[in-house]
């Protein structure tokens, strides 16, 4: 057994939702922060907050502030030693809690919080009601989101954002695993109602009620086309007033406040690593090496069989990534996905959606016998920055377990092919997708392309080809492989492909 200084658990946890019909009453991010952090000291039973020497924020970004670490302090009457504010990722509060953990067991903390707040749905309708927000003051200076890491004619084909990009993974790895697209928007139909029936069950999820897959794969007036193939209930719904919190501290503090053991769960350790930024540098959109390797390094936490894990949140920004993901680890279709419930349903509050799983986590393993394992995947970028935790377990069983699979990751992924444009004549489709207007006609369609001496290209359809938008959205054959013409380009525009 470990020094129980020395061995990191989770003591308490809390979440919030916020809904007013009056956005002008809604709790700003710093607010929802502050609440959640509250929560999870009173979830623990014990006075922690005022002992806390660590606190990292999870990146905020409905209402930037100038100086969130010293508001929410300030809000709490806090003052830990370390402060820290997240970068952009979804991976982050996965990040956050293992490093949270990482100095507990180092000795150079002993109690800390992770928490992270948004309040985008509140944002959205004061500026559609033209209602001034009574908030602390926003930092107009906060710098816009900068993707000039993406190839430059991967912006200007119009790939250039989260939806955009992960049909290209979603369409790659239907043909690849051999189905047609039907089976394909049938398989991510069933798996969303499974996230769907979570968030059902799971406290301050945005969207409580339980989805066929009838109602999620068919698209309509409520469920709009948004990109091939997904419609928008099989998107993150960001546009949620929501918080978390968890503290995290040792078990002899935890024993020492009086905390019953059988509500502290052990953080076992994860890995972490991440896929090239631009997605038109990786060779494949059928796998993701980084992803890969997590999951395995979490599996071996485990005991080497994924089955050990009574419960997982696999990260759902889009079906691609939990499908992928499942394979990945080898279990059977049906395993249960998630305990929050997803961010189409539990609600996407920016980075922060996996700071509510490991909320959902902790209550979850509460309730089955101590021991239990349960898995946190959470992903970040396009597909980009992946990480796991396993919590449970004995606690003090054996050191945390902290690995950066960098290396790991890279020696599997082969060189990508060129990227290369202006070049005409046959090429055929590696991945695509078709992006969809407001009013749910298709706008154009962009295809990554194959030439016949394997460089790679990229084009746009125009939404006039009907024909050829016909050939990406056809439900019995996938476009993946098909052969067509890429046209020159017209003065100032991008190249074309014609099937």
């Amino acid at each position: 057994m470990l020094d129980p200084s020395r061995v990191p658990v989770i003591v308490g946890v809390g979440t919030v939702k916020d809904r007013p019909a009056d956005p002008s009453l809604a709790l700003e991010p710093v607010a929802l922060m502050a609440e959640a952090l509250s929560r999870a000291e009173a979830d623990s039973g014990a006075t922690l907050l005022d002992r806390l020497d660590a606190l990292d924020v999870v990146h905020e970004v409905s209402w930037p502030y100038a100086d969130i670490l010293g508001l929410l302090c300030g809000t709490l009457g806090i003052n830990p030693a370390h402060r820290t504010y997240g970068p952009v990722g979804g991976e982050t509060p996965v990040r956050f809690l293992h490093e949270a953990a990482q100095r507990i067991a180092d000795g150079t903390s002993q109690v800390a919080a992770v928490c992270g707040g948004e309040a985008q749905h509140a944002v959205a309708q004061a500026q559609k009601q033209g209602i001034a927000l009574p908030w602390h003051p926003r930092d107009e200076n906060a710098p816009p989101r900068n993707r000039d890491y993406l190839a430059a004619l991967q912006r200007r084909v119009g790939l250039d954002m989260p939806i955009r990009v992960y049909p290209l993974y979603e369409n790659a790895c239907q043909a690849a695993w051999g189905q047609t697209p039907q089976q394909g928007g049938a398989e991510s139909a069933a798996l969303w109602s499974q996230y769907s029936e979570a968030a059902s069950r799971t406290q301050d999820a945005w969207l409580p009620r339980v989805v066929p897959p009838e109602e999620i794969a068919t698209p309509g007036p409520a469920n709009r086309m948004i990109a091939w193939p997904y419609p928008k209930l099989m998107t993150a719904n960001p546009l949620v007033n929501q918080g978390a919190a968890v503290i995290v501290t040792s078990l002899a503090v935890a024993r020492a406040a009086g905390i019953p053991e059988a509500r502290c769960i052990p953080i076992l350790g994860g890995a972490a690593a991440n896929e090239p930024k631009d997605t038109m540098a990786r060779p494949r959109f059928d796998m993701a090496p980084a992803m890969e390797v997590v999951l395995e390094a979490a599996v071996a936490i485990a005991g080497g069989d994924p089955a050990h894990f009574a419960e997982r949140e696999f990260y759902s920004c889009f079906p691609c990534v939990p499908k992928m993901a499942r394979r990945a680890l080898g279990l059977p279709a049906g395993t249960p996905p998630t305990v929050a419930g997803g961010l189409t349903f539990h609600g996407a509050p920016l980075n922060n959606y996996m700071l509510h799983a490991a909320c959902a986590m902790v209550r979850a393993l509460r309730g089955h016998a101590p021991g239990t394992l349960g898995l946190l995947y959470g992903q970040g970028g396009f597909v980009t920055n992946h990480r796991t935790l396993v919590l449970g377990g004995e606690a003090g069983a054996a050191p945390i377990v902290t690995r950066d699979l960098q290396t790991v990751a890279d020696a599997r992924r082969v060189p990508p092919p060129p990227l290369v444009e202006g070049r005409t004549g046959d090429a055929s489709v590696e991945t695509h997708t078709v992006v969809f207007r407001a009013d749910g006609k298709p706008d154009y369609g962009a295809v990554v392309l194959r030439l016949p001496d394997g460089a790679r290209s990229m084009a746009r359809v125009p939404r006039e080809d009907a024909a050829t938008l016909g050939v990406l959205m056809a439900l019995d054959r996938s476009a993946v492989g098909r052969t067509g013409r890429l046209l020159p380009a017209a003065e100032g525009k991008v190249q074309t492909w014609v099937a």
